[in-house]
């Protein structure tokens, strides 16, 4: 099995997450005693938000690749960005490391395909919803029709993360006026719902939805796995 390179620390809840997740998805498939070999290097989370705040996407650029850089010279054979925000970055991530990037959103995507699903709604930071390096590669790139949250829902759903989710903080009042965004995304008509934040698993899921949901988290975890196992592309 491959070494898999983790991108962390943004934030350090979900990164833990994927920790977990890839483990057991390799016990999983493995059986027995075993787990995926893996290296992770995080960031300060604090630093990521003020350079999200001031849109220095090539600072974050740099700073990223650098970082991926050093996960393949620790050994890395691939490299998982835990973040759906972040990606903004890819591009420039993939461009300066020689192992294979696995991008959130074709994972994602192929996911929602494969459920015969062909117009999703999508949750996520302010930046994940409003700005095309996400929606639009799900459109131009998998040929998805993209609903996001009208504006006010979107600030809603921004604040949350920020304010509660990667703080560590779960509150059922927040998870209530989720299952309402949610509702008010599939009576707009979304069959399915992405959860376009590694965070927000932690608070929603199946449960707070009527049509399918695709937890961006659990899917980039596992097709990690699967790469590095040689039983995907």
């Amino acid at each position: 099995m491959k070494t898999i390179g983790l991108l962390g620390g943004m934030s350090w809840e979900s990164s833990a997450l994927y920790y977990r997740l890839i483990n057991q998805e390799a016990g999983r498939r493995l059986g027995g005693l075993h787990n995926a070999p893996s290296v992770m290097l995080t960031l300060d989370f604090a630093e990521i938000e003020e350079i999200q705040r001031k849109s220095d996407w090539d600072t974050a650029g740099a700073r990223l690749a650098g970082v991926a850089r050093r996960l393949e010279e620790a050994g890395a054979e691939l490299v998982v960005l835990a973040t759906n925000t972040m990606h903004i970055c890819a591009d420039r991530i993939a461009e300066e490391i020689d192992v294979p990037f696995i991008h959130i959103a074709d994972t994602t995507a192929e996911t929602v395909k494969a459920a015969g699903i062909g117009t999703v709604g999508l949750l996520g930071t302010r930046f994940t919803m409003e700005k095309d390096f996400y929606s639009g590669r799900l459109r131009k790139k998998h040929g998805l029709d993209v609903l996001t949250p009208d504006a006010g829902d979107r600030t809603i759903v921004h604040d949350v993360i920020y304010e509660e989710l990667v703080r560590g903080l779960i509150e059922d009042s927040s998870r209530s006026v989720f299952r309402e965004v949610i509702a008010r995304l599939i009576e707009r008509g979304a069959e399915g719902v992405i959860f376009g934040c590694t965070e927000l698993s932690l608070l929603v899921g199946e449960s707070d939805s009527s049509v399918p949901v695709f937890d961006t988290t659990r899917i980039h975890a596992e097709s990690a796995v699967a790469m590095a196992l040689g039983s995907a592309s």
